[in-house]
């Protein structure tokens, strides 16, 4: 029994050393290491076939001066600076559209939630990528938004959507809508009925009782929510590049440029092992939360 015990909580850890940290400790390797134009386009400091001599040289010429030049170019900073501010944002306007999506998928009538659930996975059925360039048509200038608000007489003129902000949030929330509303809507779903009962009872109103009651029970669900759309939207590449254009500044982008641009393997190693290190701390927030959660349903 304790050999079993042992295989299965073995083999997380055995993927999770496989998959997360010996992945890591290269890029961190490399985001030491000196620019070079080769193949690979850097000179590792740390030479492993050299051995524990190797080691030494690596210890007495350890610097960390491609970190140092992320401190001294301001295009890094603002680029972190502005993915928060994104990310921030999108997480507040996927949770206003989310919660009430979610909330009223709790009080629907049981044999239409297995179809509002469907609703909600089924973009999931679709390449990412794909959704991703419909809304490159959907507000383009010449797009279908455009043209629909022209019809009505709601603007005289198109708007311009495209490779701005304003695109970068419409396609974040549509992309991750789905991870803020399953979370609250399975702490919803789980809520007594009879405590709004209890509390209009006791004189509350119905919008009382959803501040009073409804509002606070689902906080675990909204959190959990927040966290699985801030955390992948911090790092997001894909939409930034495609729907924000070249004047949207994310560290995603930047990231990519760095390695597949210019080329310099070590200092885009270096900016995402502080990309990590940013989203470390929410991550941990979130497993702890998901902790005490568990805690509190036992």
């Amino acid at each position: 029994m304790n050999f079993r015990r042992a295989f299965l909580i073995l083999v997380p850890y055995m993927w999770l050393l496989a998959l997360f940290l010996v992945p890591f400790l290269i890029v961190f390797k490399i985001s030491l290491s000196d620019v070079e134009l080769s193949i690979p386009p850097y000179t590792p400091t740390l030479d492993f076939s050299a051995g524990w001599a190797g080691f030494k040289d690596f210890l007495s010429q350890l610097d960390f001066e491609n970190y140092v030049w992320l401190t001294q170019d301001d295009l890094y900073w603002k680029a972190y600076l502005s993915s928060l501010q994104i990310a921030v944002i999108s997480t507040i306007l996927t949770l206003l559209v989310g919660f009430p999506i979610a909330y009223g998928m709790a009080n629907a009538p049981d044999e239409w939630r297995p179809t509002l659930m469907m609703l909600v996975i089924l973009p999931f059925w679709t390449s990412f990528l794909i959704r991703v360039y419909a809304w490159m048509g959907i507000l383009s200038n010449e797009g279908f938004l455009n043209q629909v608000l022209l019809w009505m007489g709601v603007i005289s003129e198109p708007l311009t959507i495209l490779n701005t902000n304003s695109a970068v949030y419409i396609g974040i929330v549509y992309t991750y809508l789905p991870f803020m509303i399953l979370p609250i809507y399975a702490t919803l779903e789980k809520l007594d009925g009879s405590l709004l009962e209890a509390a209009e009872d006791l004189g509350c109103t119905r919008s009382g009782a959803f501040w009073l009651v409804t509002l606070p029970l689902s906080r675990p669900g909204v959190i959990a929510g927040c966290f699985l759309v801030f955390i992948p939207a911090l790092g997001e590449f894909v939409i930034p590049s495609l729907l924000g254009g070249s004047g949207t500044l994310m560290i995603g982008k930047v990231l990519w440029e760095e390695f597949f641009s210019n080329r310099d393997w070590p200092v885009a190693s270096a900016v995402a092992v502080v990309l990590l290190a940013i989203l470390i701390v929410p991550i941990i927030l979130f497993q702890r939360q998901q902790q005490r959660q568990q805690e509190a349903d036992r």
